[in-house]
This record gives C-alpha cells, structure tokens and sequence, in this order.
C-alpha cells in the first residue's frame, strides 16, 4: 500500500553492465560489439515487475542500445513509459568537447524518436557528469530541443557532483530547461544520496523507505529514483581484475536489488518524469 499521494518519478538507466563508467578502463569501446548482451531480458523482467503494481516509468536509454534493441525500446513505449536520452555510448560529458557533446545528443534523441515514436524530452548525463565546468552543455539540450535533464547530482563525490547545487527542480542559467536532480536528503549539513543507485544497495531498505516517506510528508516534495537494469542481474559476467573498491560498488547486494524494487513500487507512488514535472 502506497504511503502517500505524492507522485514519485520512477527512471532506469538503460545500458548494459559491462558499459559503466566504472569499467571503462577495463572494457574498450571496440570490445562491446563482442560481448553478450544481456539488457534486453533485465528490461523485460523490469517492464513486468512495473505492470505488477502499474507503475509508469522513464526510461533513460542510450542511442547504441536503441539502435541494436529496436523492439526492446518499442515495447517501453507500447508498456505506457516514457522514452528519454542518456546519450549515444555513455560518453560522459567531462570527456567531451561541445561539438562533440551536441552530435552525441542528436543522434540519440533521433535514433529514439524514430523507434518510439515519440518526443523525447529528456537527457541523463552518463554519471552524471554535467558539473561546474561544463555547464555550457545546458545551453546545447535546450537548442536540440530537450525540455529537461536529470544530469547535475547536489552532492559529494569522486566522480561526479556539485554539493550546493540545488536539490530539487531548478532552471539553471536561467534557461528554458528544467534541471531534475535525484533525490537527497539534507541530513549533518550535507546532502545524503536518497533517490537509488548503488546507495540503494547499500543502505537497508528501511533506510531508504524512511528517507523517502520524510521527502513526501515533511518537505512535500516528489522523490526522483533511478536504477539500471544490471542491477537486478546477480548472475552477469563478473570482470576480472578490477579494483576492490569498483567490485564493491558494482556487485553489493545485486541479489536483493529486484526483491527492493518490488518493494518501492508498492510503497510509495510512482510515475514518469514528465508527468511529474512537466504536467
């Protein structure tokens, strides 16, 4: 039973698990073509665990997905969720020039309007990697026509962050586009990752399921979740020669992550990002 009638947005990260930055320095580019995919079958498990409890969600997939899951994307579409960008082949912003970023950003939006067949409104950065130095990025969404990005992430971290960006939907720059930060809450004078990832695995589910009734009943504010689908994949392939600290990020407690899920669809109530924000 949900536990208030605040609408939460529900989003997944749509890539593959050898596709992480995490893993870039271990897993080339050139070498993705040769491995399995495994997204297709983790994305179907998700749209039928959301049509469980009729859940509505965005779905932030890359271009290089779309374009070799052309019926997987459909079928996102046809379950009722919203489509939206996490950019060509999770290129992370810092690593690209403007022009660069702005072919990155056409093309995935083309690709996946052309599959779905709809608009697609929304961008998520790869690892959230729109910081304080490239926020010129925000001027380029707008100009390709996006209404709003899930990409500036207000707290501390080794890869990415700003810790005193604001926390909840903002318009940066004073542009025409919508920033959508995932949730946190203000806890110590910090900002404590609320809204998913692998800070979802980490915590106890109470944990999370405190943080967020006290996001809907005492700020009154809409939690915004994400998760990937590799994450509910406790028997993927698991990479050699990575550091203890990655291995601990990637694979805690990925045998519990679809048990929590189903959890969060049924305690709180969930729908796509544009409905929540752009309605």
């Amino acid at each position: 039973m949900t536990q208030t009638s605040i609408r939460n947005a529900m989003t997944i990260d749509v890539e593959d698990y050898f596709q992480v930055s995490a893993f870039a320095p271990y897993i080339a580019r050139e070498r993705w073509e040769s491995i399995p995919c495994r997204v297709e079958s983790n994305v179907d498990r998700i749209l039928a665990l959301l049509d469980e409890e009729g859940t509505k969600a965005t779905f932030f997939t890359l271009g290089w997905i779309a374009d070799r899951y052309p019926a997987m994307v459909s079928r996102i579409v046809s379950n009722g969720h919203e489509l939206a960008s996490h950019g060509w082949a999770h290129y992370r912003v810092s690593d690209q020039n403007p022009d660069e970023f702005r072919e990155d950003i056409l093309r995935s939006k083309a690709i996946l309007e052309d599959i779905g067949g709809q608009a697609v409104l929304g961008y998520r950065a790869p690892s959230f990697s729109i910081g304080r130095h490239n926020q010129w990025a925000l001027d380029l969404l707008e100009e390709a026509g996006y209404r709003y990005s899930s990409s500036i992430y207000p707290v501390r971290h080794d890869h990415y962050g700003i810790p005193d960006a604001p926390r909840f939907a903002y318009y940066p720059r004073g542009s025409g586009l919508l920033e959508l930060p995932i949730t946190t809450m203000r806890l110590f004078r910090q900002n404590i990752p609320a809204g998913g990832g692998g800070y979802f695995r980490l915590w106890p589910y109470p944990v999370s399921k405190w943080f967020l009734k006290r996001l809907n009943q005492l700020e009154q504010r809409s939690a915004i979740f994400y998760f990937h689908p590799w994450e509910i994949d406790h028997q993927q392939p698991r990479q050699k020669g990575i550091s203890m600290k990655t291995r601990f990020r990637h694979y805690y407690n990925l045998h519990r992550m679809e048990k929590r899920i189903k959890a969060l669809t049924r305690d709180f109530n969930w729908n796509r990002m544009d409905r929540v924000f752009l309605d």
